[in-house]
């Protein structure tokens, strides 16, 4: 079947950020005197903000509310960000390139407030034709919930439409979701080879992204 449409998920994919959402989450971590580590970062990779919140919670053993977690990490994200953009090397470029041929649709687990401020320094508020807010989800990745309402915004079906991961959670949310999946892995987060084996295609790098790749996956 035809493509008609491509969604990119952000944190991982078009932004290096990984990097700043395992740092922001070590400094909080460390100002309550506890410690974050990778097999922590792991488990919420991919998840919405709830979700997220409610693991960090968990694993750290907070008395917080999930509203004080959101808002300590978010505030220490976006500062991240703001001093050094993680744009993921030929990312912007891909988007820009997708909508040249399809409509293209964000979905991402990340919260509101950071989402807003990538597009915001990105320029690509206007480019993609659908936005879907991790937070706005009640069902975070693994769940295919925030691509279903991406395909629905695109009235486009799952079998039309091609979906760019880095995570695990996402990948499989792909794979739930019913969609052409391509697995591009955030520098330094490999995916287990289970995981690889549910993308139709796999690339190191964005400026690695064609339209030729996504219609010969799709065709």
């Amino acid at each position: 079947m035809p493509l008609e449409a491509i969604v990119f998920d952000m944190e991982g994919v078009l932004m290096d950020s990984e990097g700043y959402w395992t740092l922001s989450r070590e400094e909080f971590a460390a100002a309550h005197g506890k410690r974050w580590t990778m097999d922590d970062q792991r488990q919420v990779m991919g998840r919405n903000t709830v979700e997220w919140a409610r693991i960090m919670r968990e694993r750290l053993a907070l008395d917080m509310t999930l509203e004080a977690i959101v808002d300590e990490v978010i505030a220490l994200v976006i500062g991240h960000y703001e001093a050094q953009f993680p744009a993921r090397p030929g990312a912007l470029e891909a988007v820009r390139l997708a909508a040249t041929r399809y409509p293209v649709a964000l979905a991402s687990g990340s919260p509101t407030a950071v989402i807003d401020h990538v597009m915001q320094r990105s320029g690509l508020a206007s480019v993609f034709s659908v936005i879907v807010y991790g937070d706005t989800i009640s069902n975070g990745k693994p769940a295919p919930d925030i691509y279903n309402e991406a395909l629905r915004r695109l009235n486009v079906p799952a079998s039309r439409a091609l979906g760019i991961e880095d995570s695990a959670n996402g990948v499989r949310a792909l794979h739930n979701a019913g969609m052409w999946i391509v697995a591009a892995p955030s520098p330094g987060f490999s995916l287990a080879p289970d995981v690889l084996a549910l993308a139709h295609a796999k690339i190191d790098s964005l400026e690695d992204f064609t339209l030729e790749l996504a219609e010969r996956i799709a065709g």
